[in-house]
This record gives C-alpha cells, structure tokens and sequence, in this order.
C-alpha cells in the first residue's frame, strides 16, 4: 500500500495545511497552535518540507492570538478559521499516513498505514487532561447531555470514532412477532491481511502483554504494534481520549466505541484489569452511570461463556444514546416478588426471557435485582432444560447468570434482566441456549449485550451470499417445480448454507421480482434473528414454556 509516486512533496504539504485547518475548524487545535501541529504532522511522516501553500494563514493565526502580541492593550480577535464544509477527512488522512509509510515510518500494511493516521490525529488533538477539563467544566455549567455532546462531537473529528467506515455497514429494521427488529451487517470492522496474518504466525511473545486487553485504560496514547511484534497486534489507540469517572466508588473510565453499532454506542471500562461479573455490586455500578448520565442506557454483557459476549477478560459496560427494540417491548404480564411491593415487575414480551424491575428507590430495585440474579444462580428445571450446575474434572461449573440492562424514565430507574444459562448437550453442542444449527448460515456467534435488545450484529460474509441467494430467486421466480433453484443454490458455494431457508422464501413468495427481491431477503433475515433469540430465551413462548416461567417466578 505505498504511496503513489504522484503524490508530491507539495501535495502533501496542501493535505496537511488542509487538516490542520478543519482541526481547527473542529476546535481540536487553537489557532495559534497551527504553525507548530502542520510542522509536527511533517515530523510524524518522515518529511521535513515544504511550507504549508498559506503559510501566512498560520501566521497571522498565531500573531492574533496571542496574549505577547500587543502587551499594552487587548489582543485583536481573530477571524474563524475558513475550509471547506464537505472537507474528505478519511481521503485526506490516509494518503497523508500512506505518505508517511513511503517514508519508512511504519511497515506497509493497513494497520501500518493506520497506525500512522492515528499518531497524525493525536498531533490535532488536546491532551487528556485538558479534555476532562473541558467535559467537566460543560457537564457541571449546561449538564450532562452537552458533556457527552460536546465529547462524542471530539471522538468523531478526531477520527477515533471511524465514522466513514461505519457509515458502510448495511443497516435495516423489520416488523416481525416482536415488533420492529434492527439488522447491522457489519463492514465497518478491518479485516486482516494477509501480511499481517504472516507477521503474527511468526511472531514470538516475550514478557507481559501490555496493554493486557484492548479494553484497558492504558490504552489511552498507544501506539499500537504490528501483527508481527512479540504478542501480535494491537491497534494504535494514540487518538483515544478516555474520561475518568467513578462508579462504585471506584475508577472507571468513558470512552466511544471506534466501530459503533448504534448512536453514541459508549464503553465505561474498570481500571483494573479483570474478570467480567454481574452481581449487586455491578448493578448498583449500572445505576451510577444512569445517575451521572440519565439520557443514556448502560448494560452489562453476562458473566459466562457462550453468553456473554466476546470479551470477559475486561469488567465492562456498553451504553449509548439509543431506545432498542426490547426496551419498546410491551409487558405480558405482571407479578410480585415477596418483600418487594414498591418494586413494579413485569415479564416483557420478547423472545428471550427479561423481566423488568421499575422503582423510584434505587436501593430496593438493586436488592430486587440481586434477589433474582441470587434465586438464578442456583435454579434447575430439568424440564424446561434450565441446569444450574454441573460436576465437569471434578469441579463445580455454574451455567445460570443474567445480562443486565438499566435506564431512567423520569424519576424511576428501571432494570431489564435477561436470564442465561450456557449449558450444553449433545444435541447443541454450542449451548442449548444459543443459536441452533439451522440459523447458523445467518448467526452463529454468541448472543451478547446488544443482540439480547434487538439488534443483530451479522457477518460480513453475508453480503456476498445473500446476494447470491437473491440472484438464484430471481433466475427461478414463478417456477412451479423448484428442482432447479434447489440445485443452483447448492451448487454454489455462496449459497449453498441458506439453500433451505432460500427455497422457504421462494414458496413464500412466488411472485418476487427484482424490485421486491431485496425487502423479501432482509425480511427473511429478521425473521431468522427473532427465531435466534427465541433460541436463546431460557422460558419460551409456548405453553410448556409459559409454565416453566410460572415456576421459576413462584420461587422469587
């Protein structure tokens, strides 16, 4: 990926005074700072010239500014920082990283030339500390929304928040039985090259890892590595600004997810290094967040494997500025828990097993909360296939636990508690409680923190193959005998994992055409997500399952 031999020494002058300028523009560099962050930017690519094509635009920046400029009056006000509004940032960053990677700066692989973007960004940008003076002078003068405003504002500009390759992903909702779900094929993430996949194979750790997960404070600044350095690679995190806040009486930090699914999609993150668990103590933790900031919602992945999401190495939370589909779930009826009559209880109407608690007392919805997560725990209902624990080499492993969620409407907290469990048998191997086989060709990964609210998370894979599978619809519309579109759609590697569920849609709808084709596939899609969920949900939506629910909230 080396730089073009066109791309000039003046060019590369042009792009930098360029995103000096929308750096300014975007307030993350003062303008007095202009002259030094264009020559520093020179610095981190291996050039040292030429001059920026409007120099004195710099200058005259700096020279009204400043307070040494006339020391016997008032410093002149400085005219705003003129650019263009439809400035390419991610065009312009990365020929001016590529640029940097022609130089020797970094080896020549995308995460190379990133790594190099990152460092040109963390240039443009305050440092740490004055962006928490900053958050916390907006959140205690105009509250917490303009806070998190003004910071997610900074995330996105600084290019930490890759808004350009989130805007790739493939995004719709579907009505189905449990209302409107949300469907994201996600594109956004990089994938790996295979350069880098070498580097890594070759790779030989040394030492302790630092930093010891992706989701460490430690990251702040980083410069990340290369799949080739001693424990593989790590990505440059030098843009990342993370804001200190205490939840639990203890030191947790904010930050955005840099691959969002969904609008201000946040992360608060333990400074200790340490294992995920839901407990009272995490919930109350959850409550605290809602406290600091009650336009967001805050939940926490399980504590298990198989359902608890990807990462468990790292206590953390995700959150964000967006009502999922759960959270719109009408109640299917109300109960009691004994102790508990200032707690209103519902079991929500959702394919997966949630109850919410709602209260105006925080401490008597935590102490609901933790009563049910302690019943959980140490429930077995071997007809409903719900097993609390098993004996595996000798040792005890628990498989009951739940994944939280918590939100403030008006003066009441509210808690959503989905109930897990990760046992496995030999007829799901992968968990009796999670995707079965015949939705893998959609979804096979686990049911995290996101998906057990309604939105699907799907592989990029899925891309090529629906539209394989859509184009063998299309060839075969109308036919009466479907032998043909059968063998097609086995016959090609794309779409031979959805043959089954292709020849569903096709009985279903006869008569697709090319202008129905697409809604008629992402439809299917969410009808294959519902079933997902409802594979997921420990209680199901038939009579045997409605009766074991009856039993497990009888014990409450």
């Amino acid at each position: 990926m080396a730089v073009e031999k066109t791309y000039s020494a003046s060019e590369l002058a042009a792009d930098i005074e360029a995103l000096v300028r929308y750096a300014v523009r975007c307030g993350l560099v003062a303008p007095a700072d202009a002259m030094w962050a264009h020559n520093t930017v020179l610095e981190a690519v291996g050039a040292t010239g030429p001059a920026a094509p409007h120099v004195q635009v710099y200058l005259d920046a700096a020279y009204a500014t400043s307070p040494t400029s006339d020391l016997t009056g008032e410093a002149p006000v400085p005219a705003v920082a003129t650019g263009d509004d439809e400035f390419d940032l991610e065009g312009t960053v990365t020929r001016i990283a590529e640029a940097g990677v022609a130089n020797g700066m970094e080896e020549d692989t995308p995460s190379g030339v990133d790594r190099v973007a990152t460092h040109v960004m963390n240039i443009l940008m305050p440092r740490p500390s004055e962006v928490e003076r900053a958050f916390a002078a907006l959140y205690r003068s105009f509250g917490a929304k303009a806070a998190t405003d003004w910071f997610y504002k900074m995330s996105c500009d600084s290019r930490y928040v890759r808004k350009a390759a989130i805007a790739r992903n493939i995004a719709w909702t579907s009505p189905t039985e449990w209302g409107e779900l949300e469907i994201t094929i996600n594109l956004s993430k990089p994938e790996k090259d295979p350069k880098a996949i070498a580097a890594a194979g070759a790779a030989k750790d040394t030492g302790d890892v630092y930093p010891a997960c992706q989701l460490c404070m430690e990251n702040e600044g980083y410069p990340g590595r290369g799949a080739g350095a001693p424990h593989g690679a790590h990505p440059a995190r030098q843009n990342l600004r993370i804001l200190p806040i205490t939840l639990g009486g203890e030191h947790w930090g904010l930050q955005y997810s840099p691959y969002a699914y969904f609008n201000e999609h946040c992360i608060a993150m333990s400074a200790e290094h340490r294992l995920m668990h839901v407990d009272r103590e995490n919930m109350s933790r959850l409550l605290d967040f809602v406290d600091l900031f009650g336009h967001y919602f805050i939940g926490s992945n399980a504590d298990l494997p198989i359902v608890g999401g990807s990462i468990l190495s790292h206590d953390h939370f995700q959150g964000g500025r967006h009502v999922f589909p759960m959270m719109k779930a009408p109640a299917a009826k109300t109960f009691e828990i004994a102790g508990f009559d200032d707690v209103a209880c519902e079991v929500v109407r959702w394919p997966m097993s949630v109850l919410r608690l709602r209260a105006t007392d925080r401490e008597r919805l935590l102490d609901a909360a933790a009563h049910v997560l302690d019943v959980w725990r140490g429930y077995t209902d071997e007809e409903a296939g719900v097993i609390a624990e098993t004996v595996e080499d000798g040792a005890v492993v628990a498989h009951n636990t739940i994944t939280p969620v918590a939100c403030k409407e008006g003066n009441e907290y509210v808690l959503y508690l989905a109930l897990r469990c990760n046992i496995a048998t030999d007829e799901h191997p992968l968990g009796v409680f999670h995707p079965h086989a015949e939705w893998h060709h959609i979804k096979k990964e686990n049911i995290g923190l996101i998906e057990v609210m309604g939105l699907a998370i799907l592989p990029a894979r899925l891309v090529e193959e629906l539209a394989a599978v859509k184009g063998r619809l299309l060839a075969h519309a109308g036919d009466a005998d479907t032998t043909a579109l059968a063998d097609e759609l086995a016959a090609d590697p794309l779409s031979a994992p959805h043959a089954a569920w292709a020849l569903e849609l096709a009985a279903a709808n006869p008569d697709i055409t090319e202008e129905t084709a697409e809604q008629v596939i992402r439809d299917g899609v969410s009808d294959v997500f519902g079933h997902v969920l409802a594979d997921a949900g420990v209680f199901k939506w038939n009579e045997s399952g409605r009766a074991a629910q009856d039993r497990f909230l009888a014990v409450l």
